[in-house]
Formats: C-alpha cells, sequence, structure tokens
C-alpha cells in the first residue's frame, strides 16, 4: 500500500510538471529566456557592457585600497606620508611601493590577519579571552607588517651598501687616476656594478642631468641611506667639491680609510664568535657529549646496582 501510494504521488507530480510547461506559452520558456538574455547581453550597447568588461581590479581591488587609504589616513599622523616616504626611501623604493599604498596595505592586512587570528581561535575551540586576544594580536600584527618588510628591506640593503662601497670607491679611485672626470667615473661604477650602490650613482647622476649640481645630489645620495661610510663619503666629496680640492687625492685618502674600516669590522665579528658560539655550546652540543660520554657508565651502573 506504502508502495503503490508513493508511485502515485510521483505520477501526479509528473503530470501537473507536464501540464504546467504545456500551459505556458513558447515565449516564456525557460531555455528562451535563456537565448533571450545572452543575445541582449552580445547586442547591447557598449556603455552597458563597459562596466563588466573592466578587470577585476580595478572593479574590486582599486575602491577597496581607497576605502582603506581613507580610513588609514585618519588613523595615521598628519606626517605618516613623510615618514614612510622615507623608509621607502632607506629600503630602496620597491617596485609599485609608494606611500599611499603602504598606508592602505596596512589597514587591509590589519582586518585580514584580524579574521585569520579570531578564524584559528574559534577553531582551536579555545576560552573567549584567548579569542579576543588572538583577534587583537591579528589586528596589530597586520597593521605593522608592512613597516617590518619596510624595516628589513632596509637592513639588508645598508649591509649591501656598506659591503659594497669600498670596492666601488677603489674603482672610482682607479678611473679618476686614468684621467676620467668624478661625473665619469661614477657613471662607470653604475654600469659596471650591481646593487643598490650603483642604483644610488645612476640616480645621481640623472638628477644631475635634469639640473640639480654635483653636491645637492650628493647629499640626496646621503639622504637616503644611514650607511655612516656612504654618508662619510658623500660629506668628503662635496667638501672637496665646494674647496676646489683634487677628487683622485680625497678619492685615494677614502679608498684607504674604506679598507682599514673594513679589516676592523672583520675582526671585530672575529672576535663576536666566541661569544655568540657560548649559548649552542652551552645547550646544544655539551648535553649531547655528556649522553655519548656518560650514558654507557651510566647503564653499567645501573646494572650492577640492579
Amino acid at each position: 500500500m506504502v508502495l503503490m501510494f508513493a508511485l502515485g504521488a510521483i505520477l501526479l507530480v509528473f503530470a501537473v510538471v507536464i501540464v504546467a510547461q504545456a500551459l505556458r506559452p513558447d515565449g516564456d520558456r525557460g531555455v528562451d529566456r535563456s537565448l533571450a538574455v545572452l543575445e541582449a547581453m552580445t547586442s547591447a550597447p557598449e556603455e552597458l557592457t563597459k562596466e563588466l568588461d573592466r578587470p577585476f581590479g580595478e572593479r574590486v581591488m582599486e575602491p577597496l585600497q581607497a576605502r582603506a587609504l581613507a580610513i588609514g589616513r585618519r588613523l595615521s599622523g598628519a606626517d605618516s606620508a613623510d615618514r614612510i616616504r622615507q623608509k621607502l626611501d632607506y629600503a630602496g623604493n620597491p617596485r609599485d611601493w609608494s606611500a599611499d599604498r603602504v598606508v592602505s596595505v596596512k589597514v587591509i592586512g590589519a582586518f585580514a590577519m584580524l579574521v585569520i587570528g579570531l578564524a584559528l581561535s574559534l577553531t582551536l575551540g579555545l576560552s573567549a579571552g584567548v579569542v579576543v586576544l588572538g583577534a587583537v594580536g591579528g589586528l596589530v600584527l597586520g597593521f605593522f607588517l608592512p613597516d617590518l618588510y619596510l624595516y628589513q628591506a632596509a637592513y639588508n640593503r645598508s649591509e649591501r651598501l656598506q659591503r659594497e662601497l669600498p670596492d666601488a670607491i677603489d674603482l672610482l679611485t682607479i678611473s679618476v687616476e686614468s684621467g676620467l672626470g668624478f661625473d665619469a667615473a661614477c657613471q662607470q661604477v653604475s654600469r659596471n656594478t650591481e646593487g643598490p650602490l650603483a642604483e644610488e650613482f645612476s640616480r645621481m647622476l640623472r638628477e644631475m642631468q635634469i639640473g640639480s649640481s654635483r653636491s645637492e645630489a650628493l647629499r640626496g645620495m646621503a639622504e637616503r641611506t644611514t650607511v655612516e661610510d656612504v654618508r662619510g663619503f658623500v660629506s668628503a666629496m662635496v667638501q672637496a667639491d665646494s674647496f676646489g680640492i683634487p677628487v683622485g687625492q680625497v678619492l685615494r685618502v677614502q679608498s684607504s680609510e674604506m679598507r682599514v674600516k673594513r679589516r676592523q669590522r672583520a675582526e671585530t665579528k672575529a672576535q663576536q664568535v666566541p661569544v655568540k658560539i657560548t649559548v649552542p655550546l652551552i645547550f646544544c652540543i655539551l648535553p649531547c657529549l655528556f649522553i655519548a660520554v656518560m650514558g654507557p657508565a651510566a647503564l653499567s651502573i645501573m646494572d650492577n646496582m640492579g
């Protein structure tokens, strides 16, 4: 009885559907409506389809970045743009990075890390206090993550500048003493070397080509870095340009000083090795050594006592 009732209900539903499809007008069927929509879309004016043809970045990401920038400007101070530009100069001005983009990325990262921290805390089934702490921690981490990236990029760039400066000064000295001018010697450094120092010399030459004086271009080079050796070199070259001191003589002195400083830094790092190796020696190497040396003796004592 139950089976016959179920079969009858199914047949009744099929009959109702067939009758409804038969009574529906021909132009109102689903396939016809879909074809009509596709035809309307293909034959629509360009003004109506232009919004849908725009890339995803223009339709979604740019408005999102603009709103995040507005929020970030309210949260940041009045001089935040200048401080971010200075950090970008120290980091070497990474491609497609600007002060406005950094501010917007900080806000977007804060909200993204807030959601991630909250989701992880809820997934792990933690208490309410830990959930709030994880959400707040994610918010703070996401907001300051671009600053950490710029700091690390600036630190790596400073290390490379300090490491490449002695060789660059040697090349400048050789070029000047062979008969080239200081500008031509800087051009040789920018062409024949790679790295942030070559980029700085190339930028200095471009600034001189657009009208800046040599002293202004050199000072701008010093302002874009925190390396004291670079600033000392720039100061010596500016003074030589101001007082008319021969450039070759100044470069020879600077080259000798840079070699001495490089040797002193190497000796300093060599003297720091015993101090730095103390912690892994005590907590990692000595326990393993004690286990290897004293382990068999301890096992023998335990067997004899047993």
